[in-house]
């Protein structure tokens, strides 16, 4: 079992600390550890240690009896606080003192959800653009109602236990004094209003699942896992809210021939010995098609050739890349008699 660290410095105050000390100590903490304020890993078991330590400090009894026997003082009294405190204490405090934030988030509009899908093209799609089609199914709002959730023709009633506020005022003692707590109604969940005749398309949920064709354009010069945004055409959201996001991630396929650098295509070109000595034009493979390749006699294995605007078009601005074609030299596996001793001969006059 880990060693308990000294209340002291847990609270961060001296042994000397007046009551008002500690106090201050501990409210700065408790809001900063609070489990419902702060979603950390290993924040609860802070505030635990926090809270432990002040009801030991907090007490003059329980106090003095730490100061003398530490934490076996006065038979074991503490460390028992965590499991029975009161959590909804600190959300009252934490409404007091921000003006009830969380009840005003969820009465506002909300945006929607984003939604994400995936996309395989081909290399050449990646170089040059594309346009999809992909077909997804979403939550929209209801084509019947338009998102009211009610009957068309009919109104939500006003909810009789807020009035219509969609909030409701409470007022708690706790360890910081009296405050008036103000929460959402939970007739109403804070909406102030009650739908008594709902939607029957719906359900009185205001939204639908709905299936959509949606055209994609996939620029050019997008690469593997590149993710395109389209606005709007995620899940729909609440009490009016905008829709989430669509977003789009693209696998693309290797090439047979060619592999990608940057905006670059990079590609080896295989040519026999007596290309190679003797020099020659060859055709290379483009995203384009053949083009002509002139070999200087005596290419060695490892000899670059570029070819200008042969590559990837770039995504941010005009023009391509470049294919940078890198010469092979192929070792022949088998030879006829007659290459054989031509191959000899040439030997010899080396």
């Amino acid at each position: 079992m880990p060693t308990k660290r000294d209340y002291y410095e847990v609270l961060g105050v001296d042994r000397n600390a007046t009551d008002e000390e500690i106090k201050r100590a501990f409210r700065k903490l408790a809001f900063k550890y609070h489990p419902d304020h702060n979603h950390t890993d290993g924040t609860a078991e802070k505030f635990k240690e926090v809270n432990e330590a002040y009801e030991a400090l907090s007490n003059t009894d329980k106090r003095a009896a730490y100061d003398r026997f530490g934490h076996d003082g006065a038979g074991g009294v503490f460390g028992q606080g965590f499991e029975g405190f009161d959590f909804g204490g600190f959300g009252d405090i934490f409404d007091a003192f921000f003006g009830g934030a969380t009840t005003a988030t969820r009465q506002a509009p909300q945006r929607g959800a984003d939604l994400r899908y995936g996309i395989t093209i081909t290399f050449e799609e990646a170089a040059f653009g594309c346009e999809k089609e992909i077909n997804i199914s979403r939550t929209e709002y209801c084509s019947s109602c338009r998102g009211a959730g009610s009957k068309p023709g009919s109104q939500p009633a006003r909810c009789s236990n807020c009035n219509g506020a969609g909030q409701v005022r409470r007022s708690q003692q706790n360890i910081f004094g009296h405050f008036i707590h103000t929460a959402a109604c939970s007739k109403c969940h804070g909406e102030g209003t009650i739908i008594t005749d709902p939607c029957p398309q719906c359900r009185g949920t205001g939204k639908e699942k709905r299936q959509r064709n949606i055209p994609i354009k996939i620029p050019a010069g997008v690469d593997d896992s590149s993710q395109l945004r389209l606005g709007g055409e995620g899940l729909a959201g609440l009490r009016g809210g905008s829709s989430g996001n669509l977003y789009i991630t693209l696998s693309v396929l290797p090439h047979e021939l060619f592999t990608r650098d940057g905006d670059n295509i990079l590609y080896e070109l295989p040519i026999n010995f007596a290309q190679a000595a003797l020099g020659a034009e060859v055709e290379a493979p483009t995203l384009n098609g053949k083009t002509k390749l002139k070999l200087p006699s005596g290419t060695q294995t490892g000899k670059v050739f570029r070819l200008k605007g042969h590559g990837i078009s770039h995504l941010q601005r005009g023009g391509r890349g470049d294919q940078i074609v890198t010469v092979v030299v192929v070792t022949p596996q088998s030879l006829t008699k007659e290459q054989r001793q031509l191959f000899q001969q040439i030997a010899k006059n080396l």
